[in-house]
């Protein structure tokens, strides 16, 4: 019989390790461009390109691990994943050219690609359903955490001049603690599954599509945020130490936790998601205008960027555990996985445009052209969720 009770210790471990793990992640995603520049002379170009290999090997292995969360014992997979992860910091302090660089950042993408759907597929299943909404939202909060001290911290080691190798040594000692703490959570029994003939739905939720998609189109300006903002304030001439965006985005990703998970268990998904794009489209076109405030006051567009940053907090925090929930209530439960897997698909194949596009945009106009055409696609994103995803998620949820 299910037990409604979420707090255990193996939920504890499992948003431990998740936290660690993102902030071993975080603390170099702001970073990595400028070590790219300084490091190897790279363009915004080749940085875009560099850095979204991580993203689409991470998105390419995402439906097999679906499959192989679904199909075989999650923990030992999941534990195995992490040690890569973890290793290729190590291998980033001994790499010495830039093809060196972009095969380690593909394995680290297909490790990550693994590592995220199994922590997601096994956290699900030590929670009770009832508290699904709450206990993702949680989950995504530790997430959120790393994001406000990583990024910040990261930043703060660069502009002190402090090596690139200790750096990592941070991110690599990071990661190392939270393998040692998965190790200690404790997974149900799951039964062998005899699977049906190999088929496309074994490693894609058909159902998730539309989701998928409109998901897709609010990820692109989110993976020009987190890898390009830092870029974008020093170009249009914003002082402040940028690193503070981060926080400011979590802090607001933590207070959207507050409210967002328990109404997604009160059954208001779509709703609870559409508040978020709203919030998300505002705010990618106010954070293009501050190309153009700035020139007339710089104080005013400061205070603006970081009021942005919180506010985009809120809205991608409001959406994150209802669009996961949403993915997982059009599955079947012996397709957690493959639902997951599908929900973070989307959203790093969204990341991945999202690194290229505004490195390319970036490098023949400006990164303020960038961010509008990422708000555009938030204003796509929001007619496709109201008009497609949402009779559609009526129609096929299974619970």
């Amino acid at each position: 019989m299910e037990t409604n009770r979420l707090i255990t210790p193996s939920y504890c471990y499992i948003l431990t390790a998740n936290f660690l793990l993102y902030f071993g992640f975080w603390l170099l995603t702001p970073v990595l461009p400028f070590y790219l520049s300084e490091i190897f002379n790279a363009s915004n170009s080749t940085i875009g390109i560099v850095l979204s290999c991580y993203t689409i090997s991470s998105l390419l292995i995402r439906p097999f691990s679906g499959y192989f969360m679904d199909t075989f014992a999650r923990k030992p997979l999941y534990l195995f994943a992490y040690f890569i992860f973890t290793s290729i910091f190590a291998g980033y302090m001994l790499a010495s050219t830039l093809t060196w660089f972009i095969l380690l950042r593909i394995i680290h993408g297909l490790s990550f690609g693994m590592v995220t759907v199994g922590g997601n597929t096994i956290v699900i299943d030590i929670m009770p359903s009832s508290r699904r909404g709450e206990g993702l939202g949680y989950y995504g909060l530790a997430n959120n955490i790393a994001m406000s001290i990583g990024p910040m911290f990261g930043l703060f080691l660069h502009n002190a001049g402090t090596p690139y190798i200790i750096i990592f040594s941070y991110s690599l000692g990071a990661c190392l603690l939270g393998l040692l703490i998965a190790g200690l959570v404790k997974t149900p029994y799951k039964p062998p599954v005899k699977r049906e003939p190999v088929s496309l739905d074994r490693f894609i939720l058909i159902k998730g599509l539309p989701a998928g998609l409109s998901l897709l189109l609010l990820s692109i300006p989110y993976g020009m945020t987190t890898n390009y903002v830092a870029m974008y304030a020093k170009q249009i001439g914003i002082t402040a130490e940028t690193g503070f965006f981060f926080t400011f985005m979590a802090i607001g990703m933590a207070i959207s936790r507050l409210f967002s998970g328990r109404l997604v268990d009160k059954g208001k998904i779509t709703q609870v998601i559409l508040a978020g794009i709203y919030l998300v489209c505002l705010c990618y076109f106010l954070l293009t205008s501050c190309g153009w405030i700035i020139e007339w006051n710089h104080t005013i567009t400061t205070i603006l960027f970081f009021t942005i940053a919180l506010l985009l907090g809120v809205g991608f925090g409001t959406m994150f555990p209802a669009y996961n929930t949403l993915f997982v209530n059009l599955a079947p439960n012996n397709q957690r996985g493959t639902a997951t897997s599908t929900y973070l698909t989307s959203w790093d194949v969204g990341i991945g445009i999202g690194m290229v596009s505004g490195g390319y945009i970036a490098e023949y106009t400006s990164f303020k052209m960038a961010y509008l055409f990422g708000a555009l696609l938030t204003i796509f994103s929001l007619f496709y969720f109201s008009l497609k995803v949402t009779p559609h998620f009526q129609k096929n949820k299974v619970r």
